[in-house]
């Protein structure tokens, strides 16, 4: 083959879209990876807020107690 002909093998032709995603693959699981780290910190934020929240109902209700 000639240098000319090279850019037109098939087996170099079919490896430009596998690498593509082969790219697009990581980049796609690097996002899911980090959706998942972000749900997260959104349910520990909701599990510490309702934590909080009960703690403050509990010292509501027993001043109300005490101040009766």
């Amino acid at each position: 083959m000639t240098v000319g002909n090279e850019s037109l093998d098939p087996r170099r032709i079919a490896i430009v879209p596998i690498a593509g995603l082969n790219a697009t693959k990581m980049l796609l699981q690097y996002q899911a990876s980090m959706l998942r780290m972000w749900a997260n910190n959104c349910e520990l934020a909701a599990h510490n807020f309702d934590r909080g929240l009960e703690t403050f109902r509990s010292v509501t209700e027993q001043r109300q107690r005490d101040a009766a």
